[in-house]
Order: structure tokens, then C-alpha cells, then sequence
């Protein structure tokens, strides 16, 4: 692992420093927490995570795991994924792909948690620490030598009847697709209350900067440096040849009206968590009050769009 660099803040205002204050406050007075959350059926956790939860305990940390890591080993603490934030863990360590991590920082980005992606998976953008480098990467931490990725999040809300139906987070994107393989949805788009367009697609996408390189870069969608404040709204597969993705602020607005007929349409968070949308329904996307904070060493933004999408060196 390359030598870090002194602690930083990238990738978006923070606002202040009473957030800071107040935290450092608290944790001075209490046991500092690590939580790990790891993907299922890796049996070369079985291996690693007893180790990690020694060293850590004989640092002085509280070690929390989640129901997936207990499958690996006796841990001493054990609770659902979605109890962590309640925890208000300093650190979250995160062994899987970029799946694994979507769904960390939904459970802890809350509490303000730094988290450090270790990969497994293949592609892995978010996830950009090899195992072989957990341990130098710690004792960085320990030195505060570290980059801060600050990541917006995108909060959706379906409304049905005008009431809140389902309200969730997410770091990538809010997608609302069909339901009916054969079928396209209907949806009208509108920005800060102004009509935008009326849709006939497979899907419609509204992606953060960080999920500019998920969903929407395989529709089609600009990548998006992460600091840009901004929402990308993206069709997939429009019936209209005109329909673009289009970039907005991420102070606006957005609201997706659907107009299905009977056929249902499907609203899903970073592709995990979900549920059916019907004609009437309006899903609301606003940016969310919390950020992602996702921690790294040397790489940069464009190094790793470099090593992950084989452009070419100069």
C-alpha cells in the first residue's frame, strides 16, 4: 500500500464545525467502535476475521459485527446490519464488493461513520483495499492518515394518496423500472415542481455523482466527477430518440409521477431494497441530509476510473 496522506476532507462542504465538535466530545468520553460488515459466503472471512477482531480488541477497541460476519466466527458482539448506526460506530469495516459497501453506508452513513471498503469482489470502485493491505491501513487510521471521500445520497419517497408509502437512501441511485417484461413505463418528470418530459422507457434513473458509474453509465449516462453537486436523471432504453440524460443540481426537487396504467412499476434503492409503484404513485427524490463518508489512501478519482474501465496510459 502506497504512503498515506495526511487526514483530508474531499468531495463536498462540510457544514461547520459543531457537528465535529459535538462528536469529538462524545466520543472522548466513551470506547471508540468498530463495526464490520462483510458480504455472505466468503469462507476466507473464517480465517480473517477472528485475527482483525483480536488486533482490534487489543488496541482497546469495541469490535460490532453484523449478522453476516457471525456466520464466520464466534464474535462477542453480534446485531442486524440495520441496528449498527445505532451503535454510532467511529469506523466500519467493509470486506465484500461494491454491492456490500451500497449497503453499509445505507446502515451507518447516519451516524457519521468512516468506512473503509476491502474488496473482494471484481470490479470494486468503491472498494479499492486489497486484504493484503488491511493492516497498514488500519495502523494509518490509527495515525489519522487518510483522504475523506464526502459522498451526497439521494433520498427517495414514495407517496401514495398523498401519504409517505416508503422513504430510503441511497449512495448510487433511485430507479423506478417495469415490473412487465414486455411492457414500457410511463412516467412524467418534473424539476422543482416545472415539467420536464413524459417518458416511455424501461426505466427512469436518478443517480448521485458516486452512481454516475453504476446503472446509469451502462444506460448511457455521464460520468460525473463525486464533488460535482448534482443529480443525474437518466431514461433506459426511451421510446423517444430525443430523450437524453440530463444533469441537474442537487438542490432541486425531483419528482417522477407514474402513469403505468395497470401494469405496476417497480422503485428500487442502489438495486437492493424496493418496493411496487402503481399508476398515481409520486416518488420525490431530494438530496439526503447525510453524506457518505468513504475512506482512502492515495488513488485518485480518475486512477480509478483508469485501472477499473482499462482505459489506456499515455
Amino acid at each position: 500500500m502506497p504512503e498515506p496522506s495526511p487526514k483530508r476532507e474531499l468531495g463536498g462542504k462540510v457544514k461547520g464545525k459543531s457537528n465535529d465538535t459535538a462528536k469529538s466530545a462524545r466520543n472522548s468520553n466513551r470506547q471508540k467502535t468498530v463495526a464490520i460488515i462483510s458480504k455472505p459466503g466468503r469462507p476466507e472471512l473464517c480465517d480473517v476475521l477472528p485475527v482483525l477482531e483480536k488486533w482490534l480488541q487489543d488496541r482497546g477497541y469495541a469490535v460490532v459485527v453484523d449478522e453476516e460476519s457471525a456466520v464466520y466466527f464466534s464474535a462477542s458482539d453480534v446485531m442486524g446490519r440495520s441496528e449498527l448506526a445505532a451503535r454510532a460506530p467511529e469506523l466500519a469495516l467493509v470486506f465484500g464488493g461494491d454491492g456490500t459497501l451500497l449497503s453499509a453506508v445505507r446502515a451507518v452513513a447516519e451516524a457519521g461513520t468512516l468506512i473503509l471498503g476491502i474488496n473482494l469482489g471484481t470490479l470494486g470502485f468503491m472498494t479499492e483495499l486489497a486484504i493484503a493491505d488491511l493492516y497498514p491501513a488500519l495502523e494509518a487510521i490509527e495515525k489519522e492518515s487518510y483522504i475523506v471521500d464526502s459522498r451526497s445520497m439521494v433520498r427517495g419517497t414514495l407517496i401514495r394518496d398523498q401519504k409517505n408509502a416508503a422513504t430510503h437512501v441511497a449512495l448510487n441511485e433511485v430507479v423506478v423500472s417495469k415490473s412487465a417484461i414486455a411492457r414500457l413505463n410511463h412516467f412524467e418528470l418534473f424539476v422543482d415542481a416545472e415539467f420536464v418530459s413524459s417518458y416511455r422507457a424501461d426505466a427512469l434513473i436518478i443517480a448521485t455523482p458516486t452512481g454516475s458509474t453504476a446503472y446509469s453509465l451502462g444506460a448511457g449516462g455521464p460520468i460525473l466527477n463525486p464533488d460535482v453537486d448534482a443529480f443525474l436523471i437518466t431514461p433506459v432504453s426511451p421510446h423517444g430518440l430525443t430523450h437524453r440524460p440530463v444533469v441537474v443540481r442537487d438542490t432541486v426537487e425531483i419528482e417522477i409521477r407514474v402513469q403505468t396504467g395497470k401494469e405496476e412499476a417497480y422503485l428500487s434503492f442502489d438495486g437492493q431494497v424496493g418496493c411496487p409503484a402503481r399508476v398515481g404513485d409520486v416518488i420525490r427524490c431530494v438530496k439526503a441530509e447525510h453524506r457518505a463518508r468513504l475512506l482512502r489512501f492515495q488513488r485518485t478519482f480518475f486512477e480509478v476510473l483508469g485501472t477499473k474501465l482499462k482505459w489506456g496510459e499515455r
